[in-house]
């Protein structure tokens, strides 16, 4: 009987007994993702079950997607008994696997396999291939999470991935990326994948004059950065000229009547590049200038002082904002309060783009890093994080530092890389984010596209889209030359302009004046923005018949050459005529002392008299 009883408290204590709990067991899983030529991603995984116990084993698993759109889902693998049930609830897809047989014993494991495919994973915006995998659901639940995602080489240069990989192969036809449990992937991962992307702008700027006299207004148009290009196809009416301030902005300058009203109309292609471009270098001044506190970037505060003292460098400042505050969408909206970076520190809980980056900046500044803002637009499908500049032209906001290494502005988003559940948008920004306007010296000053506005109802000036490069990229410089007034005898001051004549900024322009084919003069031009130019003075010597004066002056720049007559042969015409009225001059002087030439007046009037008498007498 004793026996009996025991027997029976074994196996109630000690059988083996199913379970559904994943605690119970130990999960590894490897997932493979292949994107094919057309966007169409094949995905394989394989998930491994141990046990943990000699009591327990499993009856089933259940695998979450979420932000998956799986097609075609089949169990590739069946080596263990088992079988697929998929449900679907709104975006949610509940793979259960149930198995029929039992696996039992400590560090067993049992080995399921499904694939299936997904459109939705890579797509190509404008000219660049995106690929967005979203992470399973159960990960933290895995001891072992490793990926592999691999893509066409035709796709191109890769322009971002978020996060770095822990290996990458080439192959001739594909790029294979792999993530290990080291770097396991745990906020999906990011990839974009082409040298540049093309958006499309089209701005309308409102403008007046109240005074009741001329006076001039200036407007900041999207400028070049390290990372973007503008090709401006119209602009009307044309500005007076257009200069660029310290900070890189573009500013156009119209001449406005007393009580006029106009309209700016603008339209643009925006080029952004996944690797930085040749651009013009800010001065010390400048930089030393964006390491100062202002009324928004109190980096001269002892709370923000101190904790730049314990971050240092730019990552550190991004994590920090990232982990610190929390976006806060019921504050999304027109004309809302500034806190600036103090005040973020004290509502934490309440920050949109603005308070990440103005806490990035003023951390920045204090760690004595250059740092500044860049008012523009992110464009992205996602309505939480879309910009209103949408329905009410309120644009986004992200910073920049200095990179002393780079010798460029690196632009960063830590509102983003928050909003988007931890995307690494710090290591390399992607190619949607378009620069308005940069504030580094003035934290609000230019204003950007959007604010000019006029009447009690006004309208949505921004409009944004992908687009294609103009087929009209050329460059042209259009060389004017004008006489300035010198007084005879003297050198010809000539003063050439060199206009752009181009859709986009001329760089490194090279002047060179030559004489009579010899080199006298060369300078360099940094930059001329579109629709305006630059001016310099050159002077054509002047010697004596001509004879260091050159036959022919010649200005080249860019591809065009312009010849100048330096109207040699009148020179010396009138050095001569010139020559010989001073000899006259001078003859006449030397006559008149001697006495000559009164003797010679008196009988030139001797002999006037004498036929004025014999006309008389007749």
């Amino acid at each position: 009987m004793k026996k009996v009883l025991l027997a029976i408290i074994f196996l109630l204590f000690f059988s083996p007994k199913s379970a559904f709990a994943q605690e119970s067991f130990l999960v590894d899983a490897n997932s493979h993702y292949a994107v094919s030529e057309n966007g169409e991603t094949q995905i394989t995984l394989d998930i491994a079950i141990e046990n943990t116990s000699n009591a327990i084993y499993a009856e089933s698993y259940v695998l979450n997607l979420i932000g998956f759109s799986p097609e075609n889902i089949e169990l590739t693998k069946n080596s263990d008994k088992s079988q697929l049930n998929v449900t679907r609830e709104n975006n949610n897809y509940k793979l259960l696997f149930l198995f029929d047989d039992t696996v039992v014993g400590l560090g067993k494991k049992r080995n399921i396999s499904i694939t299936f495919s997904d459109k939705s994973f890579a797509k190509k915006t404008g000219e660049v291939w995106e690929v967005q995998i979203p992470k399973l659901s159960d990960v933290n639940t895995f001891r072992d999470y490793n990926v592999i995602l691999s893509v066409p080489s035709s796709f191109g240069q890769n322009a971002f991935i978020s996060p770095k990989p822990d290996a990458i192969i080439e192959s001739e036809s594909y790029i294979e990326y792999q993530f290990t449990s080291d770097r396991t992937p745990e906020k999906g991962i990011s990839l974009g994948f082409g040298e540049f992307q093309v958006f499309t702008i089209s701005l309308n700027y409102h403008l007046e004059n109240p005074l009741g006299k001329p006076a001039e207004t200036k407007i900041a148009l999207p400028p070049d950065t390290s990372f973007q290009r503008l090709y401006y196809t119209n602009l009307e009416p044309k500005p007076e000229k257009i200069e660029i301030d310290p900070d890189g902005n573009w500013m156009a300058s119209y001449q406005l009547k007393a009580r006029e009203k106009i309209d700016v109309n603008v339209f643009a292609s925006v080029q952004l590049f996944s690797s930085p471009i040749n651009y013009v270098l800010p001065s010390p001044q400048v930089l030393y200038e964006n390491t100062l506190p202002t009324e928004y970037w109190q980096s001269d505060d002892p709370e923000i002082m101190r904790i730049a003292n314990d971050l240092i460098t730019p990552k550190r400042i991004y994590e920090y904002v990232i982990n610190t505050l929390n976006y806060d969408y019921n504050r999304v909206k027109p004309n809302i309060q500034r806190y600036g970076a103090r005040d973020a520190l004290i509502n934490k809980e309440s920050a949109i783009c603005m308070e990440y980056t103005d806490l990035f900046i003023a951390l920045a500044r204090a760690a004595g890093i250059p740092a500044r803002e860049v008012n523009g637009y992110a464009y992205t499908e996602n309505p939480e994080i879309q910009p209103l500049s949408l329905v009410a032209d309120v644009l986004h906001a992200w910073p920049e530092y200095w990179d002393r290494e780079k010798n460029i502005w690196i632009p960063v988003d830590p509102t983003w890389g928050d909003t988007t559940g931890g995307v690494d948008y710090f290591s390399k920004l992607d190619l949607r984010h378009i620069t308005f306007v940069n504030h580094g010296t003035n934290p609000q000053l230019p204003y950007p596209p959007g604010s000019y506005k006029l009447g009690p109802e006004p309208k949505k000036d921004i409009f944004v889209s992908f687009g294609l490069l103009p087929d009209d990229r050329n460059q042209s410089i259009e060389i004017v030359a004008e006489k300035k007034s010198t007084l005879p005898l003297t050198k010809t001051k000539l003063t050439v302009q060199f206009k752009n004549k181009g859709t986009s900024a001329y760089y490194g322009l090279k002047p060179a004046f030559l004489f009579d084919e010899e080199l006298v003069q060369e300078n360099y031009i940094e930059i001329i923005p579109p629709f305006s130019f630059t001016e310099m003075d050159i002077t054509i010597p002047y010697s004596l018949l001509g004879t260091k004066t050159p036959d022919n002056m010649v200005i080249v720049a860019g591809n065009q050459e312009v010849s100048i007559k330096t109207f040699k042969s009148q020179l010396i015409l009138v050095n001569i005529i010139t020559i010989l009225s001073i000899l006259i001059f001078c003859i006449l002087i030397i006559l008149h002392k001697s006495g000559k030439l009164d003797k010679y007046y008196r009988k030139i009037a001797k002999l006037k008299y004498v036929k004025r008498i014999r006309k008389v007498s007749i």
